[in-house]
């Protein structure tokens, strides 16, 4: 999760990694398209990176803590399951929210082998030495 937030907010330090509007899918009226999109279609943030705000929520591999207190201090992903109800993470908001929840810092708790939000996905990346 703190690998995310880092990539989405790309060296920024406001709401959203640059202008919503020409970076980010959301919902903005009731006029809006509310669909997924091909990645790509809009600006990406000041590191390259494309769709962090909006089109779809994606999962991360940390599972869900409602603070900040014992977690990982090396960028690893936090596992160890606080309670018995195992959550996961998702970051980013999707083409069906408001703005608001496209935010950097905004994380939504999501049900883990929850497989019927039609708004979530994940994003593929690797390690560069």
């Amino acid at each position: 999760e703190a690998e995310w937030e880092y990539a989405c907010r790309a060296g920024t330090t406001g709401d959203y990694a640059g202008n919503l509007g020409e970076m980010g899918w959301c919902h903005w009226t009731t006029d809006t398209i509310v669909r997924a999109h091909p990645v790509a279609q809009k600006k990406p943030n000041p590191w390259g990176l494309y769709d962090m705000h909006g089109n779809i929520w994606e999962w991360v591999q940390d599972v869900w803590h409602s603070g900040i207190e014992g977690a990982p201090t090396d960028g690893s992903a936090w596992l160890d399951l606080p309670n018995k109800f195992n959550h996961g993470i998702t970051r980013g908001g999707s083409f069906y929210n408001p703005p608001w929840l496209l935010r950097s810092y905004i994380r939504m708790r999501t049900q883990l082998g929850c497989r019927v939000h039609f708004n979530n996905g994940f994003r593929i990346a690797m390690s560069f030495n």
